[in-house]
């Protein structure tokens, strides 16, 4: 490792970073040379650990064997095959191994490259999906305040995140957004899941009202919402989402690029809260972080509703360069062999009480206003600066790489989701150093 430190780049100005204060950072680059299991290496030569699991990706930690071999391997033997009107096996491998583990009858599987492609894609598919069942008047996209959907125009359209629309026009037509389901004045400092909230499903009926259903096409949810500061459902809401849009032909998608392959001790959220969507949207976590790819799972009702006609003709006008790439493909077995060997889609469920516990410790620090949790997720929001929002939880950011901690933050909320791999040890270290960060003048 040591001969790869030291090797900042000479100029940084070519790079526009994604999502970064860029002039900030490149006056005082953080750059990462190395990683291995939970701890990454800096090009000062620092081990930093990895609170975040990179950006909620790197599920079964940083450069595992079987993972980097099935690389290696694969970039010599097939490197691209096209995916329109050719394949190859590890594809089609893939996808079965993807439907056995996702709840039941969601059989059938589309490949992108991103979290952000996952969501354009089923909303494409839902429109489609009702038009070749002849309800073409179903147009309409619901989606829900302070969610995110990613960064394409589908996405940021249903999402609700503020600072993520408001610079980019009218977006799509048609589209109307549920109200978030954060109620700090009753449910702060939840351990799980909260008491109060389910009644705001029932929004769903009034818009429903408004537009009609005859118009809605989908609603699109994040189980666990995340990049907005970690909004956990109150008990009971999926479940009602779910009753009304099967009472009015909705289809339900669920955004799991986050909580999908174990992030909340099982494969994912939908089994968590025994909800069943009819499309899950994925990411991140399919290939560990390593490689670009996500998934799409539909039920065999979606994909039978497509395959009409003369058998030689395309059933369904989508798909990317990259869809099931060759070498991806293999990033995604090797990533799903290594949860499976090492229980790391149920592991969450171990840890949780412990993580809990941990997180919830830090109540006392100064200027926290809440604490959440599930599965191995945490936040913690913080009171904001007067008339500075997110500098308290950017501070906290930049004094915890200091000591050698990774963590997330969003607007004046810190986020936690550490790799799968994390031991009681690891996550004594995360709160001991972000207890410090918080109690020392932030």
């Amino acid at each position: 490792m040591s001969n790869r430190l030291n090797t900042t780049p000479n100029d940084l100005r070519a790079f526009w970073m994604p999502f970064t204060a860029n002039r900030q950072f490149k006056k005082e680059p953080r750059l990462f040379v190395g990683a291995k299991d939970m701890y990454y290496t800096t090009h000062d030569g620092r081990t930093v650990l990895d609170g975040t699991a990179g950006l909620w990706c790197v599920n079964a930690g940083h450069c595992r064997p079987k993972i980097t071999e099935a690389i290696r391997e694969q970039a010599g033997e097939l490197d691209y095959a096209p995916a329109f009107q050719l394949g190859h096996p590890k594809a089609f491998e893939l996808a079965n191994r993807l439907v056995d583990i996702a709840p039941e009858g969601l059989n059938h599987v589309l490949y992108t490259n991103s979290g952000s492609e996952s969501v354009d894609t089923a909303l494409k598919v839902a429109l489609a999906y009702h038009r070749a069942k002849g309800n073409g008047s179903r147009f309409r996209l619901i989606g829900r305040e302070r969610g995110y959907h990613g960064v394409n125009f589908g996405g940021i359209s249903v999402g609700g995140i503020v600072s993520n629309r408001k610079m980019f026009g009218t977006l799509l037509t048609g589209v109307d957004h549920l109200p978030h389901t954060h109620l700090p004045g009753k449910n702060a400092f939840t351990h799980g899941e909260p008491e109060h909230g389910a009644d705001l499903a029932s929004e769903l009926e009034r818009i429903v009202t408004l537009h009609d259903a005859s118009t809605i096409a989908a609603v699109i949810v994040e189980p666990v919402a995340g990049s907005t500061g970690v909004l956990i459902p109150p008990k009971g809401y999926l479940q009602k989402l779910r009753e009304i849009c099967t009472k009015h032909g909705i289809l339900l998608i669920f955004d799991e690029v986050i909580t999908g392959f174990g992030r909340l001790g099982t494969p994912f959220a939908a089994q968590y809260f025994d909800v069943k969507p009819d499309i899950i949207t994925t990411a991140k976590g399919l290939t560990n972080g390593v490689i670009p790819m996500g998934a799409v799972f539909v039920t065999s009702e979606i994909h039978d509703a497509f395959m009409t006609g003369p058998e030689h003709l395309i059933e369904f006008f989508h798909g990317y360069t990259y869809s099931g790439n060759p070498i991806a493909s293999a990033a995604a077995l090797g990533t799903l062999d290594t949860y499976k060997e090492e229980g790391l889609l149920t592991r969450a469920a171990e840890l949780a009480p412990y993580w809990e516990e941990a997180l919830h410790s830090l109540k006392d620090c100064p200027h926290v206003i809440d604490i959440r949790n599930i599965g191995l997720i945490g936040a913690i929001e913080l009171e904001p600066i007067a008339g500075e929002p997110t500098k308290r939880a950017f501070s906290a950011f930049l004094k915890a790489y200091e000591k050698g901690l990774l963590i997330r933050t969003t607007g004046d909320i810190i986020a936690l989701s550490p790799p799968l791999i994390i031991e009681k040890g690891q996550i004594d270290e995360l709160f001991d150093k972000l207890r410090d960060v918080l109690n020392n003048n932030i």
